[in-house]
């Protein structure tokens, strides 16, 4: 159960990664259960599970922490440098978002980077409701959020953001609200 909560609260690579050495030891144990009991398909079931969460560990504690660690460090270095700093992409989901006085709003759940230029065209913000439930999302334009490297701060007042129409889970626009009649061919 803890080695399932670690994984699924997607807390970062290290986190995760040792949810799944956790899997591996109780795999380990059920597997060797099987085999003294002589319950093969316990032993067969838990063999294969076995491989299933080494791959876990390797991707996680391995791969995936490699590139947590490399983007941490270009953050840190940007920090200490005459360059802009930066964070992530991946970052940027999960962010507070607040007002310009501090007043949290929400948080962001993903950015919407146009390709052909590279650059943020929308933020989807969630807000109100607990742990994902009852939350409201609204894709806020990128002129109306500045970026820093702990938050996303709005620069439209509070009430426009509240007047911004809700996102459909899985149905999210091609441009947000107040662009998309703006954009021509």
């Amino acid at each position: 159960m803890i080695a399932a909560m670690m994984t699924a609260a997607n807390l970062g690579a290290r986190v995760t990664g040792w949810g799944f050495v956790i899997f591996v030891v109780g795999s380990l144990a059920w597997s060797l259960l099987g085999f003294f009991t002589g319950q093969t398909n316990l032993l067969a079931t838990n063999v294969f599970l076995t491989l299933v969460n080494l791959i876990g560990v390797w991707r996680w504690l391995g791969r995936q922490r490699a590139y947590e660690d490399g983007g941490k460090s270009a953050e840190t270095a940007s920090r200490n440098s005459r360059y802009p700093n930066l964070f992530t992409a991946t970052g940027i989901s999960g962010m507070p978002v607040v007002t310009a006085d501090g007043r949290p709003v929400g948080k962001a759940v993903e950015a919407l980077v146009a390709c052909d230029t590279g650059y943020v065209s929308y933020v989807v913000v969630a807000s109100d409701g607990l742990a994902g439930i009852a939350e409201t999302l609204r894709a806020v334009v990128r002129e109306d959020i500045r970026f820093t490297c702990e938050r996303l701060e709005l620069v439209c007042d509070l009430d426009r953001f509240e007047a911004l129409p809700s996102l459909g889970d899985g149905d999210w626009p091609a441009a947000p609200a107040g662009l998309q009649g703006a954009l021509s061919l």
